[in-house]
């Protein structure tokens, strides 16, 4: 397994499972957030966004965790598995909640310098976005799990059990690079 696209909505976790895999596998993750955004939390031009994006899925190696649907048809035609963090909005909300309070002040490692996490003129309207996409996001990525294509690998984890046991199980039958 040498390529592995993540989905899921805002806060679903993509990007600790992405960090949690490429640990044991030595793949190296790509976090959609290095290419939406630039330093200084100034959104990357859409069609740089897409090209970036593009560069990534070219490569031979990598797990890509994230959005931008505009590329999830060539992503998932060169990804060797799909994993999708289906998890209801409570639970999101309440994590993108705890990261704003642990990582306040400071860089997550899913997003560029200059970055900092904390209660900005961004984060209400952050919330509200993760509420009202709730029902439409959700079904994009249902339509994106239905047209993944017979003999490639999908993987669709529910709560923070199912993620555990998911790792656990990959780890053993990943050998490392």
């Amino acid at each position: 397994m040498q390529r592995i696209m993540i989905v899921g909505q805002p806060g679903s976790g993509k990007s600790t499972l992405a960090r949690m895999l490429g640990a044991r596998t030595g793949l190296p993750v790509v976090h959609i957030d290095h290419i939406h955004w630039m330093p200084g939390w100034v959104e990357r031009p859409r069609d740089e966004k897409t090209r970036l994006c593009h560069v990534v899925e070219a490569g031979e190696a990598w797990i890509f965790e994230g959005g931008h649907s505009a590329t999830w048809n060539t992503r998932l035609d060169r990804a060797q598995m799909l994993i999708w963090l289906d998890v209801p909005v409570g639970r999101r909300l309440m994590r993108v909640l705890g990261r704003s309070l642990r990582w306040h002040g400071r860089n997550r490692p899913d997003l560029p310098p200059d970055c900092p996490e904390g209660f900005h003129r961004e984060t209400l309207p952050f919330w509200r976005f993760i509420w009202r996409t709730r029902h439409s996001a959700r079904a994009g990525l249902q339509r994106l799990w239905d047209r993944v294509p017979d003999g490639k690998a999908r993987v669709r984890l529910q709560s923070p059990a199912e993620v555990a046991r998911f790792v656990d199980g990959f780890a053993r039958s990943v050998p490392p690079r």
